[in-house]
Parts: C-alpha cells; structure tokens; sequence
C-alpha cells in the first residue's frame, strides 16, 4: 500500500518525498491526496478537507494522527478515502473562514458540498481519531 500526500497551495512549493512505513509523503501545488492500489474496482474514494496552515502546531499533530489512522485496518478502514490539505493562506476565503479554527475537517459530499466535523481534540489518540472520522462517515 503507498500513501501519496500533497499540499494544496495557490504558489509552486518545492518537491520533498520523504518514505516512511510504506508511505509516501509528496509535496506539490496540488491536493493532498491518500490512495491504496487494488486488483479490484473500489467504489470511488470518500473525500476528506483539512483546512491548514504551514507553522501550525495542531494542524501538523492532526495530519500525523490521520496519517496513522489511514493505516489502520479492521471493518471500519480508512483506506479509501482521498484527503485534501488546503492552506489556508493561499486562499483569502479560506484564511477569513478559518483563521481562528483551524485545524478544520470538513468530508466533501458527492454533490460538492461540505460538511465541517466536529472539532477533534489534540489530545486524542490514533485510534480515537480512526473512530470518529469512521463515525462521521456513517451518518
């Protein structure tokens, strides 16, 4: 399995690959992305927004949580789902709307839309955040 990770940025950022456990951590002008390769034909990914900063502490400790939380298996996996990071200082929308919350996930919808998740604490271990974010997809 390879995790293929890029920051979401409106400027060109330089390139950084970094290996670790298997995953793959790729740093471009893009979108954050998580994928797993498969023989069969999974259905589509479910997608996932952290609105982030560069320089934030609680945003860096959330990516690595969600990092390890990806790798869990178990009948509520994470595999599939695509994750974004938008900084939010390439986007004068976002910085306005985010500013004072981040980190904020939010689960992209089919149709486009949003949905923000509930805040999740610092504190939370890899397994608490693999829980809640398998909750919210439930709903």
């Amino acid at each position: 399995m390879a995790i293929a990770f890029a920051v979401a940025v409106g400027r060109p950022t330089s390139s950084m690959l970094m290996t670790r456990c298997r995953a793959k951590w790729v740093s471009t002008p893009s979108a954050l992305s998580y994928s797993s390769s498969s023989s069969s034909s999974p259905p589509p990914p479910r997608k996932l927004v952290l609105y982030s900063k560069p320089g934030c502490c609680l945003c860096d400790g959330l990516k690595e949580k969600l990092q390890a939380a990806f790798l869990l298996s178990g009948p509520d996996s994470l595999n599939d789902i695509d994750l974004q990071i938008r900084d939010i200082t390439s986007n004068p929308e976002w910085e306005k709307a985010y500013q004072y919350e981040i980190p904020v996930l939010a689960k992209l919808l089919p149709d486009g839309t949003e949905v923000t998740l509930p805040r999740l604490s610092p504190r939370l271990g890899v397994e608490l955040v693999h829980k809640k974010i398998a909750a919210a997809w439930k709903e």
